[in-house]
C-alpha cells in the first residue's frame, strides 16, 4: 500500500517551487491563483527570496503548503495514495491531496493558521527544544515536574522528541534532561511554543475558521497528528485538526500505525526530505522516496 506524506514548517528552502512553476502550466496557474488569494506575491519570496525571508511564519506555512499541494496535483497518475499523513502544517496539505479540502479553502485556512500562530507567539515568550537519546516517558515526566508551561510537542521518531513551552521552563527542562542522560537537549531557533497550551489563542481563532469551512469525505484515510489513527469521517477530521494546535504531533505513532495497516511505500510530497529520514528511523524496512515531477 502507498502512503503519501507531507512535510511541515522547517522544510522550506530558497527557490522552492520555481522549477514546478516553470515546467508546468497547471502549476503556474495555481501559483498565480495563490498570489491572488493571499493578497501578496508569495511566489517572489519563494522563488527569489533569501532563507531569512522564508522564515516569516506568514510566508513559511503557505509556501510549504503550496509546494506540496501543487506538486501532488502535478504528479497525475503517479499520485495514488491508499493513505495520507502530514507533519503539523503538512496535515493541511494532506487534506487537500485526499480531497477533503479544495485548494482555495486549504490555502485560506493555512494563511489564517499562520497569522493566528504568529499572534500567539507574540503574546508570550516561548520556544521549543529538541531532545535526543531519551525514552519518551522520561521526557514526559521531566516536563510534568518542571515549573511553568513545558510539554512534549513532537514525537518525531524513537529517541527524538521535541518539547515546547515558556522560555524559562523549557531551558530548565533541558538542563534536567541532560542530567537524566539526554544525548542533546537543544533549544531551537523558533518563534514560539507550537503544539503547546500557549497556542490556545491560535486554536480558538482557527477553530472558528475550520468550523465555517466545508470538509468533504476523503478519498482515502488520513492519519492525523492528534490521534495517530486512520480517520475518514469529516466531522472527526475537523475536530482533530482543531485540537492539533495545542496537542502533540504523534508522528512516530502515526507512521507505526500506517505500517500496521499495510503501508509499504512512503512518498514525501513537498520540499526537503526530513520525513523520509524519520520514517526510516521509525522502521528500517519501510521504503521511502521523494515525489518527483517529470514534465
Amino acid at each position: 500500500m502507498n502512503a503519501f506524506i507531507f512535510p511541515g514548517q522547517g522544510a522550506q528552502f530558497p527557490g522552492m517551487g520555481k522549477a514546478l512553476y516553470e515546467q508546468s502550466k497547471e502549476a503556474k496557474a495555481l501559483f498565480k491563483k495563490a498570489n491572488s488569494i493571499l493578497g501578496f506575491k508569495i511566489t517572489e519570496t519563494m522563488f527569489e527570496g533569501e532563507a531569512a525571508d522564508l522564515k516569516q511564519t506568514k510566508v513559511t506555512q503557505p509556501a510549504i503548503f503550496l509546494h506540496s499541494v501543487i506538486l501532488a496535483k502535478c504528479l497525475g497518475a503517479n499520485f495514488n495514495p491508499d493513505m495520507v499523513a502530514g507533519h503539523s502544517l503538512g496535515e493541511f496539505s494532506a487534506l487537500v491531496a485526499n480531497k477533503v479540502l479544495d485548494f482555495e479553502s486549504g490555502l485560506n485556512l493555512v494563511a489564517q493558521r499562520a497569522e493566528a500562530m504568529q499572534k500567539a507567539c507574540e503574546m508570550s515568550e516561548s520556544t521549543m527544544a529538541a531532545v535526543l537519546g531519551l525514552d519518551n516517558a522520561i521526557v514526559e515526566a521531566v516536563c510534568s515536574e518542571t515549573e511553568g508551561v513545558v510539554v512534549a510537542a513532537n514525537y518525531n521518531c524513537p529517541g527524538q522528541l521535541v518539547i515546547s513551552g515558556a522560555i524559562e521552563s523549557t531551558h530548565k527542562a533541558c538542563e534536567t534532561l541532560k542530567e537524566k542522560g539526554a544525548r542533546r537537549a537543544l533549544v531551537l531557533p523558533v518563534g514560539g511554543a507550537f503544539h503547546s497550551p500557549l497556542m490556545e489563542p491560535a486554536r480558538e481563532h482557527l477553530a472558528s475558521a475550520i468550523e465555517n469551512t466545508v470538509f468533504k469525505t476523503p478519498s482515502c484515510p488520513i492519519y492525523q497528528n492528534a490521534t495517530a489513527t486512520a480517520v475518514v469521517d469529516s466531522v472527526e477530521i475537523k475536530r482533530n485538526l482543531i485540537a492539533q494546535l495545542t496537542a502533540p504531533v504523534k508522528w512516530a505513532q502515526s507512521v507505526e500505525q500506517m505500517i500496521l495497516d499495510g503501508a509499504k511505500n512512503f512518498t514525501e510530497v513537498g520540499p526537503g526530505n526530513v520525513l523520509q529520514g524519520l520514517v526510516r528511523k521509525i522502521n528500517r524496512e519501510a521504503a521511502t522516496a521523494a515525489a518527483v515531477f517529470e514534465n
